[in-house]
Order: structure tokens, then sequence, then C-alpha cells
């Protein structure tokens, strides 16, 4: 496939992305981008959830997953992921039945403004920076696997460096996004959900047509390769399904639920029934798409095999798509990947500039100056457009061989801290000496990772992604430490 056609492809999906965003923001006022005027169609949001859950990682990582060697050799990881998004199932549960009722009674467009409410206004910025923290580098190792795919599939045809790459890609999301805000993405992720789903769907059929297998889940090999195929590990290692299934239900409650950006577009549905409907319907739709995901990376190990192709991971499908399964497998490649990446990464933006201008600017705020006199929205959107930027750079310098790993492990990290203070204000009535919060959700992670670095030696335990959980309750007992007594 030419780098002119993947060119023409990528101009004809951004063409009709900006006929979307358009359409969209005819008729916007000052809130529409913060809240799409609360009358997003539940449905929609679902669907478009979808996409941004899963993004280009997922798209690349998921189904590379299947056939690495687990560490220290005790076998492949198969589709052992399955386990942690039954876990997923449950954190979405709670957040249904928990956090969404909290939150449309708080009737705020930030839903951190609960840690105002409940611990005072320093804990509240502290909270929605750990949300800019967390969100903006899980968005740049999102987009730094796009932008790999597109040096790939047509840069380096042409001689341009890498830093150029991922200049072209933040200009573009910031160009749909800038004056529509998330009355465009909810219209645009849907769009984009559907030509990643549309991507895996074709590549699938394609590889088993080849494979002489009759589908995903048909045929001896299934059963054969229990190596690839295999979904419950109950072994005393990262791929045990209880340990997933505790991990997947805390990822998933505060990878959405305590996120500015995943939320937010359930906060603009137009009450809360149609938004716990919204949440009910994409975590069934999430759990058949992982399926998808992971049988490709079945196939797509079985079509290595049998040419002998011997890439893994991150890389093996798009290598597939690129070098061996024709015009047409390419070209839906390429507009899947660059769909789920961008779903991802254009309300990761919008997001992350709401965050900003409402928590920290006080865009809307009772008693501050207003809104015409702040930093302009605007200037924040590029702001943060150059921050996305510089971090995918550093990403690229890290070269990390796993991005799904990297982003769930910077979670359990960045999100740790927040978990700690919306269930201890949940939970409990304590108050809290609110100026001296900072200092303890930024010794809870640095004690966490110490823990987790000399856990074997300590305990002879190594910590997975429940280090999560360490990081929360260290933040508790530090927030309860730092009481106020009446």
């Amino acid at each position: 496939m030419s780098y002119q056609w993947v060119f023409f492809l990528m101009a004809s999906y951004f063409l009709l992305l900006f006929f979307i965003a358009h359409l969209t923001t005819k008729n916007t006022t000052s809130s529409s981008f913060f809240n799409a005027d609360n009358q997003s169609p539940w449905y929609l949001v679902a669907f478009g959830m979808i996409g941004t859950t899963l993004s280009g990682v997922t798209f690349i990582s998921v189904p590379g997953m299947v056939g690495i060697d687990y560490p220290a050799g005790e076998g492949k990881f198969a589709m052992s992921y399955l386990q942690m998004v039954f876990g997923y199932m449950i954190g979405y549960f709670a957040i249904l039945t928990i956090l969404m009722p909290l939150y449309y009674k708080l009737d705020s467009v930030s839903i951190y403004s609960f840690l105002e409410k409940r611990f005072g206004i320093t804990s509240y910025k502290t909270g929605s920076f750990f949300f800019l923290l967390s969100r903006s580098l899980q968005a740049a190792s999102k987009l730094y696997v796009v932008a790999l795919v597109l040096q790939s599939f047509i840069f380096d045809e042409l001689n341009i460096s890498f830093f150029w790459t991922v200049l072209f890609t933040i200009i573009l999301i910031w160009l749909y996004t800038f004056k529509g805000g998330l009355k465009t993405v909810v219209w645009t992720d849907t769009l984009q959900t559907t030509f990643m789903l549309l991507a895996a769907g074709v590549t699938v059929y394609m590889l088993s047509v080849d494979l002489g297998e009759k589908g995903v889940f048909e045929g001896d090999w299934w059963n054969k390769r229990t190596d690839l195929t295999q979904i419950f590990f109950f072994g005393e290692d990262g791929r045990n399904f209880y340990r997933q299934l505790f991990n997947g239900a805390l990822l998933a409650f505060v990878m959405t639920g305590l996120d500015q950006d995943m939320m937010q577009k359930n906060l603009s549905c137009r009450n809360l029934k149609e938004a716990q409907k919204n949440m009910f319907w994409f975590s069934i739709v999430l759990f058949f798409v992982n399926i998808l995901f992971l049988g490709l990376g079945a196939m797509l190990y079985l079509y290595a095999e049998q040419y002998d192709i011997t890439v893994i991971g991150d890389k093996l499908y798009p290598l597939i798509a690129k070098e061996h399964i024709g015009i047409l497998g390419a070209s839906v490649f390429v507009l899947g990947i660059v769909a789920a990446s961008y779903s991802s990464a254009d309300s990761a933006l919008t997001a992350l500039t709401t965050a900003f201008c409402i928590d920290f600017l006080g865009y809307g705020r009772k008693g501050s100056e207003s809104d015409d006199k702040k930093l302009s929205r605007k200037t924040v959107h590029i702001g943060f457009s150059v921050l996305l930027f510089l971090l995918v750079l550093a990403f690229k310098a890290l070269n990390n061989k796993s991005a799904i790993d990297l982003v769930l492990k910077l979670a359990s990290y960045t999100y740790g801290p927040l978990l700690g203070m919306f269930a201890l204000g949940i939970i409990s009535k304590i108050n809290v000496k609110d100026k001296r919060v900072p200092l303890v959700v930024v010794a809870a992670p640095a004690l966490s990772y110490v823990l987790e670095q000399n856990s074997v030696a300590w305990f002879d335990y190594r910590f997975s992604y429940e280090i999560l959980v360490v990081n929360a309750l260290l933040t508790m007992i530090g927030m309860v430490l730092i009481r106020e007594e009446k």
C-alpha cells in the first residue's frame, strides 16, 4: 500500500470529522464546550465511550499481548486479559450505583467539586491536579502508539521525522475540537468507534479465510492452542484470576468513575436515569468488544506462525496489516488505528481544558471574576496541546514495549490518591486540615513506589496493578492523621 493511498484515506477521514465538527458547533454557547448543553443522547455517549476507553493502545496492545511470554517464562499471557475485563464489569456497576447519583446531586461540570464539599478548596484542586497529571500521561502514551503507526505507514516514506508526525497529529486534533468541545466529541467519538470495530472485524474475517478457519471461535485450533486461547489462570503469578478480577474492578472504578474525561460525557446526558442506562449498555458492549480484540490477537499469532513472522507484541498487528493482508486489510487498519487513537485523544484534550478552566480558573464559579477576564479557554486548549506534544516525544525516548501495560501502571500511581480521597469522603464524615492534603497525596505514591520496588525482598510478593490499593490506603491513612478535631 503506497503512502499516497494512506494519505488519501486520512485526508478523507479528517474531512468527515471536520464536517461533523462544523455541524455540531452551530448555535453553540460557552457552556457547550464543557457539558454539551446537557443534551447528549445516552446511546451515542455509550457507543462513543467504547472508542475512548479502548483507544489505539487497546487496538494494538491487547491483540499483541496474547502471544507474549509472561515474565519469568511462566507461559503466555494468552487471553488472561479477559479476567481483568470481568473485573471491569464490577467496577462499572459500582460507578453506576455509587458515583453517578453522587455526581448528579452535585450538579457540577467538575466531579472534583465533591472533594471541595467534603474537605475544602485545596483538596478539590489537588484532586483535579492528579486528574490532569494522569490523563495527560495516558493521552500522550496513546497518541505515541498512533504516531508510531503513522510514521511507519506514511512519514518514513517521505523522510519526515517523528517530531513532525507528532506535531501533525496534535494539530489535527486541536482543529476539530477547539470550538465545539464536548458537543463535537460526543458525535465524533461515535464515528471513530464505528471505524475501529469495523477494522477489527474485517481483519478477523480476512485472517480466518486465509487460515482456513470459519471464525474466531470456531475450528479445532481453539481447543488445541490453549497457549493462545486460555482465559482463566489460577497460578501464583500476575495472571491469577482473583488478582486480575480485583485489579480490573479497581482500575475501571478509578479510570472511569474518578476521571473527568469519562464522567464529563456521562454528565452531559439529560438526567441520571439516562446516564445510568448509558453506563450499563456501555459495559455490556465493551465486554464483547474486548473478546473480539483478544480473538484477533490469537488469529494474528496463528498467522505469524504460518508465515514465519517473528515479530511479537505491539508491532505484530501493524506489520501484518501493512505487508501481508492486502490493500483492504491495510486500509481498514489505518482507519481503525487512527479512529481508535483520536477518539481517546480528542476527548482527553477537551477534558483537560475543562478541568483546568473550571477547577483552577474558576469558569462559571460564583464570586470569581467574569469568564471574559480570565485566561482564554482557547489559550488553555493550545497549552494542553503543546503539553501532549512534548509528552509524546518523551514516550518515544522511553520506547516502552507494551503500551497498555505502561498506561495501567501509570494509572496505579496517579489514580491512587484520587481513590483514597474519594473513598474517605464517601465512607466517613471526618474533616481534615485541608492545606496539608497535598503533602499526603505526594507522599502516598512515593511510599507505594518504594514498597513495590522492594516487595519481593521484603515479603516475597510482586505487586502488579494492585499497588493502586496500597496507594489509596496510604492516602486515606495520611488524611486520617491530618484530621481536624472538632
